[in-house]
């Protein structure tokens, strides 16, 4: 199916339409219910009052996540009447969302938090056959996961929904990453013919930007991990049921690059934390958007910048499902070529974020051969690190 023709499946799918459109209208209705509810039940984020780093200075509340799931469940129970593995997956959504509540209100340890949403992964996995068998690596042929397939979903899982929970500091950045993957994940999945996960994954399009209406900044409220896992939850188990469970060659390349800039931001920010003899996951400010702010940004345009590298990212994977180097199995020039030459532009683009972000240092670039850029120092480094670890304050 062209790119044409899977927009023209998302236009013409009334589930697609009238869910994401439901969506945007539970959400803008509820978001402000909730931030009225929030100081009633003790759902706001005062980062005065905290030990962790905290980019907004006002409190906020903290339970937007609340409007943002029941503008996905209720569109999605009345336009798609789910059953089968999609039951399973709103099941699922909801209890997580309703873990992350408690977190919001009562405060949950990151592993106990692990933990819950691990198990609640188990409903859709184990009840409902929301799982991927294997993958097709070009020039090595089909990877059957055999009895590791149950265990490698609920690690996509709980890691999916941890990522968006962790990038979840800052005005309209979670949401909007979460957007963008989810329209990703739209087009892909009408691209397969798979239209229930293509207008579940619209409904989830539409049901985070209309949060971005009362979530750009200066937010009025944020999702809180009632929002972020349970987003996070949902978008893993589409791209499974959209995505992976298909046997293109880019079913696995696709997904990994339509969430690379979360994955990116948690494998730096772990790796500094290991690198410092720290707990990986403990707090500091070594996020993306927190070096973005120290090198002068505002908020609004360190989100947008990194949306557009979202964008990117994301652009390209679709690039490679309708342009694909080697339709039916044969190599194709002139699709390489153009691949290729998208691929670098991206990839051009995120050497200059990683080096804006000084995750690319100048000794880094000495290694490679450029010693005049050689300019930082090893114990200035550490000296840093040890300001922005977070402690109590």
């Amino acid at each position: 199916m062209s790119f044409v023709d899977s927009l023209d499946t998302l236009v013409g799918e009334g589930a697609v339409v009238w869910g994401f459109l439901a969506a945007v209208g539970i959400v803008l209705a509820l978001a402000p219910l909730t931030a009225w509810l929030a100081p009633r039940i003790g759902a706001v984020d005062d980062p005065s009052h905290t030990d962790r780093p905290r980019v907004h200075s006002r409190p906020l509340p903290r339970i937007g996540g609340v409007a943002i799931v029941i503008g996905i469940l209720v569109p999605a129970a009345v336009f798609m009447r789910p059953d089968g593995p999609y039951l399973g997956i709103l099941v699922g959504t909801g209890l997580v969302a309703l873990l992350g509540l408690v977190d919001d209100v009562r405060r949950l340890t990151p592993s106990t938090k692990l933990l819950g949403v691990t198990a609640i992964a188990l409903i859709p996995v184990l009840g409902f056959d929301v799982t991927f068998d294997g993958v097709s690596i070009p020039l090595v042929g089909n990877l059957d996961f055999g009895p590791f397939a149950d265990p490698l979903t609920i690690f996509w899982i709980a890691f999916l929904a941890n990522l968006v929970n962790l990038i979840d500091g800052m005005d309209a950045l979670a949401a909007g990453i979460v957007s963008i993957a989810a329209f990703s994940f739209a087009v892909l999945a009408a691209s397969f013919g798979r239209v229930d996960a293509a207008a579940l994954a619209a409904i989830t399009c539409g049901a985070t930007l209309a949060f971005l209406r009362h979530n750009y900044h200066p937010a009025r409220i944020i999702m809180g991990d009632s929002g972020a896992l349970a987003l996070g939850f949902l978008l893993a188990c589409v791209a499974v049921q959209g995505v992976l469970k298909t046997a293109a060659s880019m079913a696995l390349v696709a997904p990994l690059l339509v969430v690379a800039v979360p994955i990116l931001d948690t494998s730096f920010v772990v790796l500094k934390r290991l690198k410092y003899r720290r707990p990986p996951w403990g707090a500091d400010q070594n996020h993306f958007y927190h070096r973005f702010l120290r090198i002068g940004f505002s908020q609004r345009r360190t989100a947008a910048y990194l949306h557009l590298w979202a964008a990117l990212l994301a652009a390209w994977a679709i690039l490679v499902r309708f342009v694909p180097p080697r339709p039916r199995g044969e190599w194709n020039l002139e699709n390489s070529l153009i691949i290729g030459a998208v691929g670098l532009v991206v990839l051009a683009a995120s050497v200059w974020m990683v080096y804006s972000l000084e995750i690319l240092k100048a000794r880094h670039l000495r290694v490679l051969g450029f010693g005049r850029w050689a300019t930082r120092e090893a114990e200035r480094e550490e000296a840093v690190e040890r300001v922005l670890s977070a402690g109590p304050r």
